[in-house]
This record gives structure tokens, C-alpha cells and sequence, in this order.
């Protein structure tokens, strides 16, 4: 058995293979040949628990997360987690990996294959609210993507954006990036915007003449009273892609604004259904909407990949021996 941590996955894992590994997941999501319970959420008021367990023809696996938000505040990481790979055939353990750094890469991978699919490929600026872990990996997926050459980051705490700005200007040497003081000044300068939040209340301005030919990619919300998208975005859309069916069952970025009815049921699309007839995904790369709440079958192709790539190249810590 294997132990991967967070630094091993550094050495290994390519990007471009992650968005990749990506693609795969929502292919055999598509085709049904797999198996995956609902996850189940522990919550109590300090956080929440989440296990997610999956099989597929080569891998079986489960994958323990903690969320505890109010964690940043002790400097303590609010995600952390363990993923288990098996075999499918025998069940033997395969892997134990850092849960925290794969949600992060798979995280960031999917929404990388958003951008991939739902925006102009010239596109050169991106837009970030919310400056958490999350939002650092959603970048570097994001510059993967498209040939970005400026990002604008937002966060309600100066202290965290200041911080984060330096994180960043390490990996992406190349890029200008901007803290902006608004939302409102975010979104004016950015053709992709991501939301990386765990806010009840709508995060971008409601303004349809600010929102109009935007791209945005959602990953915060996965709960009914997690919000960040505004009404007047909704009513821009053709189309709102999702990642899963379980989006439109878990998410309040895509129950109220049915339920309200800015927009109607039958234009929420699941992405992987489109994903195989790329000219009609964002056909025209108008004003687009991307929401992930994410899943196990993400997690576990993505740890497939990771415990591909370790095995190749021999790194990672053997257990037992």
C-alpha cells in the first residue's frame, strides 16, 4: 500500500492529465458503469463530515472530508480528508492519500474542464472571489485552460487577498495580478469569474449591463442556503450547466433560481451529456454559467490517475513493509 501526500502529488500530477482524468470521470458518469452511493454529510454546528465512497470496473474507493470554515481563523487548513483506493476486483488497498490536496487538484481540474468547454479559448483575464484553497487551485486550473495574462482577486479580508496574491505571483510568474477593492471592479475587468465561497448571499453584483457576456464558474456553494449567483445572471443564460444531477438536488445556486423561475428546469444541462458534442456546449460563448458541487467518482478517477503516475515514476511512501 501506498501513502501519497500532498508533496508527492506535486511531483506527479500534470495539470493537463488532471482536466484529463476529468473528462474521463464525466464519460463513465455518462455511460452508468460505475457505482456510487449518495454521500453522506455529519453535520454539526462547527462543520460538516462527508464520506463518499465509488466503484468503477478498476477502482474502488472512499473519500473522508471535513469542512470546518471557522478553522482559517486558528490557522488551522477548514478542508481536510483521506482517500482510500482499492482494487476493485479483489478490494485490495492500493493508496492512501492526502484527502485535502486530491479535493483541491480534482476541484480545480473540474473546473478547469468548465473553462475548457464554456469559454472563448483567447480568453486572458480571470476574475477570483473568495481567496481560499479552493480559489488558489481553480486558478492554476484556469491558466492551464486559457492563455491567461491577468487575474483579479477579491476577498473580504485583506489580510488573506494580501497573502494569497503572494502565493500566487511563486506559481504564475507570468500573470499580472490584481487585488480590486469590489466585486463590481472584479467583474468589469474579467472575462472568466470564479466564485470560491461559502456565502448565503449572492457574491457578484446583480447587474445585467456588468454580467452580460461573462463566463462564470461556481464551486462554492453545495448546500440549499449556500448562495453565490445573482438573479440577473440567470436571466442571461441560455443555458446552466452542472456537473451532476445531484447539483440541481444539493445546490441553492440552482434550486432557488428554478423554484423562482429565472430560469426553467429544462435549461439545466448535465455538463457530461454535452461534453461528446462539443459545438453545442456555450454554442455562441455567449454569458455562461458553470456550477460544480462536485463527486466521488471525480475524486475517484482523479486518485486512479494520481496512483498511475506515483507508480510510474516510483515516488510516494510504501506502507507495511
Amino acid at each position: 500500500m501506498l501513502y501519497i501526500s500532498k508533496k508527492h502529488m506535486e511531483e506527479v500530477i500534470s495539470l493537463n492529465i488532471m482536466m484529463d482524468s476529468i473528462e474521463k470521470a464525466f464519460k463513465i458518469y455518462e455511460s452508468k458503469n460505475f457505482q456510487m452511493p449518495d454521500r453522506m454529510h455529519v453535520d454539526r454546528k462547527e462543520g460538516t463530515i462527508l464520506y463518499m465512497p465509488c466503484f468503477t470496473d478498476t477502482v474502488s474507493g472512499t473519500k473522508i472530508v471535513s469542512t470546518f470554515p471557522e478553522n482559517i481563523k486558528d490557522g488551522i487548513a477548514s478542508i481536510q480528508g483521506t482517500m482510500i483506493l482499492n482494487k476493485s476486483k479483489t478490494g485490495e488497498p492500493l493508496a492512501m492519500m492526502d484527502g485535502a490536496a486530491l479535493t483541491a487538484y480534482r476541484t480545480g481540474a473540474v473546473g478547469g474542464v468548465g473553462i475548457r468547454h464554456t469559454t472563448r479559448e483567447d480568453c486572458e483575464s480571470v476574475g477570483l472571489i473568495g481567496t481560499g484553497v479552493q480559489g488558489f487551485y481553480q486558478l492554476l486550473y484556469a491558466c492551464a485552460a486559457r492563455p491567461i495574462k491577468r487575474i483579479y482577486i477579491y476577498d473580504l479580508s485583506k489580510e488573506r487577498v494580501n497573502f494569497f496574491k503572494e502565493r500566487l505571483e511563486e506559481k504564475l510568474k507570468n500573470v499580472e495580478i490584481k487585488i480590486v477593492q469590489s466585486p463590481e471592479d472584479l467583474v468589469v475587468n474579467s472575462e472568466i469569474i470564479i466564485t470560491a465561497t461559502p456565502a448565503q448571499s449572492p457574491v457578484l453584483p446583480d447587474d445585467k449591463e456588468l454580467l452580460k457576456g461573462k463566463h462564470v464558474i461556481a464551486i462554492g456553494s453545495y448546500k440549499l442556503e449556500m448562495r453565490e449567483i445573482p438573479k440577473s445572471l440567470y436571466e442571461l443564460l441560455d443555458e446552466l450547466y452542472i456537473d451532476t444531477e445531484f447539483a440541481a438536488e444539493e445546490s441553492g445556486d440552482v434550486i432557488v433560481p428554478v423554484r423562482e423561475g429565472w430560469i426553467r428546469s429544462e435549461q439545466v444541462k448535465v455538463f457530461g451529456k454535452l461534453l461528446g458534442d462539443k459545438e453545442n456546449i456555450n454554442k455562441n460563448k455567449g454569458t455562461s454559467l458553470y456550477k460544480s458541487v462536485g463527486m466521488a467518482l471525480f475524486d475517484l478517477v482523479v486518485a486512479e490517475a494520481i496512483y498511475d503516475e506515483a507508480i510510474k515514476k516510483c515516488i510516494g511512501q510504501k506502507l507495511g513493509e
